[in-house]
């Protein structure tokens, strides 16, 4: 494993306790607490989709905030944030109160997002995909082990003991917080020009960034099928009999896939260029997609769960990346906070427009629609980089 920069390591500690934590508080006890209350099924999609919303609005205010004031008061604020609000659960005795909870706890993640990936940006030029595929393996850690750890205590315990512990694991996070190292040296240059100027050119820039805008668009799709199989599969795997098991065993194959390739999907990027490894991911995950409503067991189900996560460690160690080396350095907190609305904004519409598309068609089209719309695009990265693939970067 190759030697990372001074403070990385606490990052990824620090990291990893508050995403296993917020995970916890997601599933599966936010929609039974949901469900205790009285909530019924819209309202239940609805408020544990709203946080994402508000990652969607606020990230890129906040990137571009810290790229003016620093990453430290933004990262200790989230922290704080973390820590403080699974504390009010207990308090909570109406859906609608529980959907403004939710709001407010989501603005941490909002926050702590963009904040951290900045952080672990410029941190060093060398090896950044690789480095950012490594960081990555934090956050998904807790998909893996928050929800089993979430139902073993909510299997004797109400779900107000579930955020205590959630409360007290986000506390946990200040100590390996206490190691992180923050490179405050553009700040300075930055502060001297006014805020509404600051926030004229950040937004001009990245607006003008085509590749900010690919990555962007690309992992909107991306996130939206992959949450619209979250979504979608369990129905899928019943009605074609393979069991309710199979699509709870799918997730953590493709979840766990995706951790340990990750690495390796940022090096390769570093090595091979970006835009050929983002096309490599898709051509992955478009033919999982197209082969998925034809497998004819389970266990080639879960195959396929393998081979999305593959895709998925080659193509999102990449695209962080390449918007990392094609953002200015005074600009890169915004860059990758509308990078991060982007990505939450497919997370929150893939599954809408998926389920339209299933009232209307099977889902023996509508998957490998979306496939075949994976592999077009990968077909068209490889056209476009090959002739030049020698060291470059850019799709």
């Amino acid at each position: 494993m190759l030697r990372q920069p001074s403070g990385f390591w606490g990052l990824f500690a620090t990291d990893m306790f508050v995403r296993a934590a917020y995970q916890m508080a997601k599933s599966p006890v936010l929609p039974i607490l949901a469900a205790s209350l009285g909530a019924n099924k819209l309202m239940i999609g609805t408020i544990v989709g709203v946080s994402t919303l508000t990652g969607t609005v606020f990230k890129p205010i906040v990137g571009m905030l810290s790229d003016r004031y620093g990453r430290r008061i933004f990262f200790f604020t989230a922290l704080l944030l973390f820590a403080s609000f699974p504390f009010l659960y207990q308090f909570v005795h109406t859906p609608d109160q529980l959907v403004w909870l939710r709001v407010l706890h989501g603005t941490a993640t909002a926050i702590f997002g963009p904040v951290t990936l900045a952080i672990v940006t410029e941190m060093s030029t060398q090896s950044r995909g690789a480095r950012l595929g490594l960081f990555e393996m934090a956050r998904g850690s807790g998909h893996l082990i928050a929800p089993a750890v979430a139902g073993f205590i909510l299997a004797w315990n109400s779900p107000e003991v579930v955020f205590t512990v959630v409360g007290l694991l986000s506390c946990a996070a200040f100590v390996p917080a206490l190691f992180v190292r923050f490179d405050e040296s553009r700040r300075e240059a930055v502060e001297r020009t006014s805020f509404f100027t600051e926030l004229v050119d950040g937004v001009k820039h990245a607006a003008t960034r085509r590749e900010l805008w690919f990555v962007g668009v690309l992992e909107f799709a991306i996130y939206g099928s992959i949450y619209s199989l979250k979504a979608f599969l369990p129905i899928f795997a019943l009605e074609a009999g393979y069991g309710a098991w199979s699509a709870g065993l799918f997730f953590t194959f493709q979840e766990a896939t995706h951790l340990l390739v990750r690495p390796f999907g940022g090096r390769l990027g570093d090595r091979r260029g970006y835009a050929p490894t983002i096309a490599l991911g898709l051509v992955a995950i478009g033919a999982a997609l197209v082969a998925l409503p034809s497998a004819p067991t389970a266990s080639v189900l879960l195959g396929l769960a393998v081979v999305v996560g593959i895709g998925q460690g080659l193509t999102f160690p990449s695209t962080v990346a390449l918007i990392g080396n094609r953002i200015a350095a005074s600009h890169i907190g915004m860059g990758l906070g509308f990078y991060g609305a982007l990505r939450n904004l497919g997370k929150v519409a893939g599954p809408i427009i998926v389920g339209a598309l299933l009232q209307v068609f099977a889902a023996k089209m509508v998957f490998p629609g979306l496939g075949i719309a994976a592999l077009l695009v990968a077909a068209t990265l490889f056209v476009v980089t090959t002739p030049r693939r020698g060291g470059v970067q850019t799709p």
